[in-house]
């Protein structure tokens, strides 16, 4: 009986608390359906941006992630040297970072990473720096 209503008690807090992402100071949720990318600050919508994400045969990963480290002027060790300047990696070698092929936004470009505009990864590089990893999300789906 006390484990039926300990998991009871665990599923109600499961319900009743509010995702990870919704609490944290800056969200970066891309949609790879639409390849955009919302960015809510403190709760409120800062910006929209179109991004690319894995074209055919590569894979942009799904899920939620805090910001794991950040490289101003990063180059790519797997992919000769490309530039990733403003990177935000989040999954390994996932990252999202600026990009110089900026004809590709809006649609399937990447090997992987979220490219956006230099410009706009340079914003998104700063507020993560303002609010810190720690409360940084990416989230990722469709």
């Amino acid at each position: 009986m006390k484990r039926l209503i300990a998991a009871a008690f665990g599923a109600a807090m499961l319900v009743m608390s509010p995702d990870a992402s919704d609490a944290a100071a800056l969200v970066a949720k891309v949609d790879i359906s639409s390849q955009t990318m919302t960015v809510i600050h403190n709760g409120k919508i800062a910006y929209r941006w179109p991004v690319s994400t894995a074209r055919s045969g590569k894979w942009t990963p799904r899920g939620t992630w805090s910001a794991k480290w950040l490289s101003r002027y990063h180059k790519s060790s797997l992919y000769n040297n490309a530039p990733m300047p403003y990177s935000i990696f989040f999954n390994g070698n996932y990252a999202i970072h600026g990009t110089n092929q900026i004809s590709g936004l809006g649609r399937p470009a990447s090997a992987g990473c979220v490219r956006l505009h230099p410009e706009h990864a340079a914003v998104l590089f700063g507020l993560t720096q303002q609010v810190g990893k720690n409360n940084m999300r990416v989230v990722i789906q469709n």
